[in-house]
């Protein structure tokens, strides 16, 4: 029991940690721009896949940093030259756009690289336990996540708050024209950041995928999970991201770890029902098969007490 306790939250902090690293950079994008962007899974993907790429050829750490810059570019380039012609049309056209833009990248992927799982594991330099507790070993790789997580929320905290560039993105969030009448080039801005947003996400596919797998997928399975992080923290608050990140990648974890069915809920409480009972499937459901389940519930429980988020200003 204690070591599953244990390892739950460690794997807990891992993995919403990695939640952070992706909806940091949705968070980033859509307090800049007001852009939910739905292609922004997909650019974790592509992270993922060009860090395997340049791996077979350079190595894991080149392509550490090499794969998220090229992200980043991609990102820049589909701002400049496709979401800015967009945006005069509403926010709905945005919407449709970075939806046609996740399924083409999508495509993209299983075209050059299969349907298949691509061999893309962990460097030979932290493949090791880094220690055993309870005769369960911890990988040093996991620890590699958790401290470029938190090196990520870091530094993104400090640019923002304590430095000319994120005042600089910050006074353009609120009065973009009035930054411009100063001398700045706001589009340049507005493309920077939506290219450091995605490069974020491509950070967070170099290292997740060793561990979560590279495959065509991926972007579908922590897509929506994103947007449950950004609008349960609240939207375009940084700070909201990363409690909500811990919260739900923790709660999430223990429900899956820990095997507690009803039956267990009712006995607590003292109840118990026939084998006849019409309700006596709904009463065999155990946690971890509503695991999955956990974090939708948690932001439809959010909307319904404070729409705004747990660190928002502004309304779903």
């Amino acid at each position: 029991m204690i070591e599953t306790t244990i390892f739950s939250l460690l794997n807990g902090l891992v993995y919403g940690l990695l939640l952070f690293m992706l909806s940091s950079g949705l968070t980033l994008i859509f307090s800049m721009m007001g852009v939910l962007n739905f292609a922004h899974a997909s650019f974790y993907m592509l992270g993922a896949y060009f860090a395997y790429e340049m791996s077979i050829h350079i190595g894991f750490w080149p392509a550490l940093i090499l794969a998220p810059i090229a992200v980043g570019f991609a990102g820049a380039a589909l701002e400049r030259y496709g979401l800015r012609n967009v945006h005069k049309y509403g926010h709905v056209a945005e919407l449709v756009f970075t939806f046609g833009i996740a399924f083409l990248i999508e495509e993209v992927v299983q075209f050059i690289w299969g349907k298949d799982q691509q061999p893309y594991n962990a460097p030979p330099l932290l493949d090791f336990p880094l220690f055993t507790l309870f005769n369960v070993d911890f990988p040093a790789y996991k620890a590699f996540m958790l401290f470029v997580s938190i090196a990520i929320f870091i530094a993104l905290l400090v640019v923002l708050t304590k430095t000319r560039v994120g005042l600089i993105i910050q006074a353009a969030i609120t009065h973009p024209h009035m930054v411009g009448m100063l001398g700045h080039n706001v589009p340049l801005v507005f493309m920077a950041t939506f290219g450091v947003g995605t490069a974020l996400a491509g950070i967070a596919g170099v290292i997740a995928a060793p561990v979560l797998g590279t495959y065509p997928g991926m972007a579908f399975d922590l897509g929506s999970i994103i947007f449950v992080v950004v609008v349960f923290g609240g939207l375009g608050s940084l700070a909201g991201a990363f409690v909500a990140s811990l919260m739900i990648g923790i709660v999430q974890t223990f429900a899956v770890s820990f095997n507690i069915g009803m039956p267990d809920l009712l006995a607590l409480l003292g109840l118990e029902f026939g084998a006849d009972h019409f309700l006596v499937d709904l009463w065999t459901i155990s946690l971890p098969q509503i695991g999955p389940l956990i974090p939708y519930l948690m932001l439809i429980i959010m909307l319904i007490f404070r729409p705004l988020g747990l660190f928002g200003s502004r309304e779903v």
